[in-house]
């Protein structure tokens, strides 16, 4: 038996049985993957792209929408330059605002009665990624309304269209605008799980690098660090991949590599900022197919729990993991210390000197390398949580039992 949770006790399988249904079901799911129906969002890339997107929307026939984005870009007047395209082209809308950090249930559920009081047919989101996964959400509770949150939460549960999406980043990292994926908090439980399903992927997204240019330096570090965890997991997981994926994966930790320190110290480089949207966009896709890792799981109970803010999470963990599974992730991790001209005279020496490059990345971008935020009588739930997440799904180098796990959460505590 493990540990108990919040929740009663749960039995688990044994180490070798559990690595041996983890590996069955990922090679079936390699096999299903043929048939769900990936793809890539058409996209309008390039400076000053929001202010045409109410032409382009007109044009395609979408209308009665309901903006999902922050309250802080809507003082600022971020929002308005494309309500202005919406309004001069006869678009109907409503604005649905939030203050919240990372989307919660609660926050969902606020949102698709909006949706329906107002008769929207449409979704835009316009903001970070906890705005697009909301706002995916909502799309999956229009098509499913009298499921709670908790009843999509999981792999396949939309299985139906929803309505017409558009995704709008205004950071360089979640990726959203790409993804099968909408990360939830449960507003009772505080657990963060997510809804997968390729329905969730948007029809359309804007890449507009002008909407980056406000990040501060630090929103720039940790949301470029999650798209680079993106990528780098997807890369290391490699059962699900296509050409495509390892592709993009390696594209985007290249565009990364180049200008992740120069958007961090001029903010206001188009080229910097545009190289980093369309990173998150590759990295983003290469996860949808290609899945990510024990980054993601033990850093969404870091959000949880904690507050602790999912890029910084990733940040901080992706290097640790990599490190903890060894030799197994040498050869992937080699491969993208190449892409990135980081030199090795064998694949151990060339993804140690990777691992190298994301810690000295972090440290000058005033990055931590812990956390010291764990507490003792929480690291039992979190290893819960986080095999409940990764476990079958996740195609990992290594399946980790318990004390895996519990020897990386503590390698993370200061």
């Amino acid at each position: 038996r493990s540990p108990a949770d919040k929740r009663g006790k749960t039995t688990e399988m044994p180490y070798q049985l559990e690595v041996l249904w983890c590996r069955t079901f990922q090679r079936v799911l390699k096999i299903g993957n043929f048939f769900l129906g990936y793809r890539m969002p058409k996209y309008l890339e390039g400076a000053g792209k929001i202010r045409e997107l109410g032409a382009f929307l007109k044009e395609k026939g979408i209308n009665d929408i309901l903006v999902v984005t922050g309250s802080g870009m809507v003082r600022r007047g971020q929002v308005q330059p494309m309500l202005d395209g919406f309004d001069a082209n006869g678009i109907r809308y409503t604005v649905q605002t939030y203050d919240t950090t990372d989307p919660t249930s609660d926050d969902v559920e606020l949102g698709y009665k909006t949706y329906k009081e107002h008769g929207c047919k449409s979704i835009v989101a316009l903001g970070g990624g906890s705005r697009i996964d909301c706002a995916k959400g909502i799309a999956a509770k229009a098509v499913h309304p009298k499921k709670t949150v908790a009843q999509l939460q999981g792999l396949l549960k939309v299985h139906w269209p929803i309505p017409p999406f558009v995704a709008i980043p205004t950071t360089a990292g979640a990726g959203s605008e790409t993804t099968v994926a909408a990360v939830i908090t449960d507003s009772k439980t505080h657990r963060k799980a997510a809804i997968n399903d390729p329905f969730l992927i948007p029809k359309y997204a804007v890449l507009d690098p002008e909407l980056t240019v406000g990040l501060p330096p630090y929103t720039t570090a940790t949301t470029g660090m999650d798209a680079l965890a993106h990528a780098v997991e997807a890369y290391t997981n490699k059962t699900y991949n296509t050409r495509l994926e390892n592709r993009l994966a390696k594209e985007a930790v290249k565009l990364i590599h180049d200008n992740i320190l120069v958007a961090f110290e001029d903010g206001k480089n188009l080229e910097a900022r545009q190289n980093m949207q369309r990173g998150a966009f590759y990295a983003g896709r290469a996860f949808t197919r290609g899945c990510v890792g024990y980054v993601h799981a033990i850093g969404h109970t870091l959000g949880g729990l904690y507050g602790v803010a999912h890029g910084l999470a990733m940040a901080v963990l992706l290097p640790h993991v990599m490190k903890e599974f060894g030799a197994s992730a040498h050869k992937r991790l080699a491969e993208l210390a190449d892409v990135c001209g980081i030199g090795g005279r064998n694949d151990a020496e060339k993804a140690n000197a990777f691992i190298r490059w994301i810690e000295e990345t972090n440290a000058k971008m005033g990055l931590p390398d812990k956390f010291d935020v764990v507490k003792d009588e929480d690291i039992d739930q979190m290893i819960t949580w986080a095999k409940k997440e990764a476990n079958p799904l996740y195609p990992v180098p290594v399946v980790w039992a318990r004390k895996d796990f519990r020897r990386l959460i503590e390698s993370i505590r200061k």
